[in-house]
């Protein structure tokens, strides 16, 4: 829970700590706004009051999390030094009373930002409440300032080593960018600029923030107590950096899952679950999710009645150990006052509050049934942040929304397998039989040689249109593609086209058409099966494969090169599981039930949602018994949650 003490006058913490418990809430997440409480003026450290909320959470029965506050700066930083505000791209400089005004690139921000997080760790490093540290809070905004510029010239030295590499690997001779030297280089995140420094941006982004959350990271490891643990929470498909380089050398994983509209794709959102384990490959912390609604989007809808319980356990059942609500009381004032929250500014209860203290009854019955397990994979999803961004950047079509396409892909995998892990390109491949990319678009010489090896060894690899296109300076690979996956494939791309009429298709794939996108493909080994071809439509496309596949050593590689409609990628999807051998928990499952195996520690578990506005009678296996939740006699009402024990294996 976000509880906000230093809001609120101190007589009534206890009241509210013991409303937290009583409702059967366990942790609280302190302090990651409150600097200027903290440091009321530059080097004049206050943790008495931090102490005696601590304390009264800790005498409450509740577990600590504690943000270092360097998302809001104080005030007497923004005036005494405002060189340490963030300039957005077009030159302007941001003022205080936001968040987030500051610049990634500040080495007097930075070294503020260490010093509070140091001395955070000095006083509560070795406090045994204290469970972990969360730095910052959604961290994301780029800077365009004069150290900014100059971190940047720096980064492309160190990432280039030349100005030539540069130049070679940009193809500068084009409209006349040659750069003399690394100073000449534009600090651009948008507009007609060198694909290969629009994507290198992003990278330098990455590199900034990932450095700036080490530098704190490493301030309270410093002195810290080693079972302390260290993560920053981000939000969505946030496309501001690369969260997988992000997560490395942080200890766990968390973001901050929220429904805008009000209106929940639990598909959709169990993508988002699913990358989010995916950047450390192990379970992860939910540090913020919404009791009912947001404040910030033109419509603020209310989830119904359920959903709020819905999302609780769908972030379970995809892998979280920890569900923490944003916020506990609504405050006075502020730019998130009319934010959802589980108590009114009065004090007492919105309606929501009952149904989140369910979530925490409930989940206190399963603790001991799910300790030690994690979500089952049967197959894989790579993403790629730099085959996102260079689509982003390149669309061709405006519709190729690259997130969109890749959720296309994972909705019937996800839905007929009842598994999927979401990892990315650099992971361990071989405990998967089948590892889809739906549009592996950047992609290494060393990183194709990874994944010719993982299909010489067995596996079945699936790329998706626009694969193998470009390498990691957003260049095109000389070889069409798949680049330099064309040789294993045994073919090439001889054309890709976007389109605004549908195409035909026809083949082993069922018959169906193509929205959006499409290429056509040329074999060149003789061992390469067609899969589909085209129909009549443009001329170019008429009878052309549109789609192959060829056995290489144990494995298989497939490419298909069009964004194929829905009832077409349901029949693919099913296709490519039956000969990966992969099975459901519970076959033929209705769609609106969403079906999730947590399995480890000698256990296995499933969480069972029903999502939808009917009740259910799942089909469970044989020896299934439920734990905790609402199946009753073989029944799960509308919006209904169970957790049944599986017999283990």
């Amino acid at each position: 829970m976000s509880w906000y003490p230093e809001q609120w006058p101190e007589a009534r913490w206890a009241t509210d700590l013991a409303m937290m418990r009583q409702a059967g809430f366990n942790t609280v997440r302190l302090a990651e706004f409150a600097w200027s409480r903290m440091e009321p003026s530059d080097g004049r450290f206050d943790f008495a009051w931090l102490d005696r909320a601590i304390a009264a959470a800790h005498a409450a029965g509740m577990q600590v999390v504690l943000g270092t506050p360097t998302a809001a700066p104080p005030a007497w930083m923004s005036q005494a030094y405002p060189e340490i505000l963030r300039v957005d791209e077009n030159g302007t400089r941001a003022e205080h009373g936001g968040r987030r005004h500051f610049s990634f690139a500040s080495a007097r921000y930075r070294t503020f930002a260490t010093r509070i997080a140091a001395e955070m760790a000095k006083h509560y490093g070795r406090d045994p409440r204290i469970l972990g540290w969360q730095i910052d809070n959604e961290v994301g905004p780029p800077s365009f300032d004069p150290e900014a510029q100059a971190l940047w010239h720096a980064f492309l030295a160190k990432r280039y080593g030349t100005i030539e590499t540069l130049n070679r690997r940009w193809t500068t001779h084009y409209w006349s960018q040659h750069y003399d030297n690394f100073a000449q280089v534009p600090l651009r995140a948008t507009g007609q600029h060198n694909p290969g420094l629009l994507l290198d941006f992003k990278h330098f982004v990455t590199a900034t923030w990932v450095d700036y959350v080490q530098a704190q990271a490493g301030a309270i490891r410093a002195v810290a107590d080693p079972r302390q643990w260290v993560t920053t929470n981000t939000m969505f498909w946030n496309a501001g950096f690369d969260h997988f380089a992000m997560h490395r050398d942080l200890d766990l994983a968390s973001w901050d899952n929220y429904i805008p509209d009000g209106r929940p794709d639990w598909l959709a959102n169990a993508a988002n679950h699913d990358l989010v384990r995916g950047y450390k490959q192990r379970n992860f912390w939910l540090m913020e999710t919404q009791p009912g609604r947001v404040d910030w989007v033109p419509v603020n809808r209310a989830l119904d009645r359920g959903q709020t319980r819905e999302l609780a356990w769908q972030a379970i059942g995809h892998g979280a150990d920890a569900v923490l609500y944003w916020q506990w009381r609504s405050a006075l004032n502020g730019q998130e006052q009319y934010h959802g929250a589980m108590l009114g500014a009065d004090g007492t209860p919105y309606p929501i509050f009952d149904e989140s203290a369910q979530v925490a009854h409930d989940a206190a019955a399963a603790g001991p049934a799910l300790a030690g397990t994690e979500p089952v994979g049967k197959i894989a999803m790579l993403f790629s942040y730099d085959s996102r961004w260079a689509i982003d950047l390149q669309r061709h079509h405006r519709d190729f929304d690259p997130i969109k396409q890749f959720t296309a892909w994972y909705r019937p995998l996800r839905s007929l397998s009842q598994a999927v892990h979401i990892v990315p390109i650099d992971a361990d491949l071989k405990r998967y039989p089948l590892v889809v990319a739906p549009s592996l678009h950047v992609v290494t010489q060393a990183e194709a040689d990874r994944l010719a090896g993982y299909v010489r060894a067995g596996g079945h690899l699936v790329l998706g249109p626009r694969s193998g296109m470009k390498d990691d300076a957003n260049a095109l690979w000389p070889q069409r593609q798949p680049g330099p996956l064309a040789d294993l494939l045994g073919a090439q791309v001889e054309q890709y086209y976007a389109l605004d009429a549908a195409a035909p298709l026809s083949g082993a794939l069922g018959n169906g058409e193509t929205s959006i996108w499409a290429e056509t493909i040329a074999p060149r080994a003789k061992d390469v099966e067609i899969l589909e071809r085209y129909g009549p439509s443009n001329g170019w496309l008429d009878g052309k494969p549109a789609a192959v596949t060829r056995r290489v050593g144990k494995g298989r590689i497939t490419y298909v090169g069009v964004w194929p409609d829905e009832a077409m990628l349901r029949g693919f999807a099913r296709r490519l599981l039956e000969e990966a051998k992969v099975a459901p928990v519970i076959p033929d499952a209705p769609a609106a039930l969403e079906v999730m195996e947590r399995a480890g520690a000698g256990k296995r578990m499933l969480i069972l949602i029903n999502h939808g506005d009917a009740p259910l009678s799942p089909a469970l296996p044989a020896g299934a018994k439920p734990v905790t939740g609402d199946l009753r006699d073989g029944s799960l009402p509308a919006h209904g949650v169970a957790v049944v024990a599986l017999p283990a294996d």
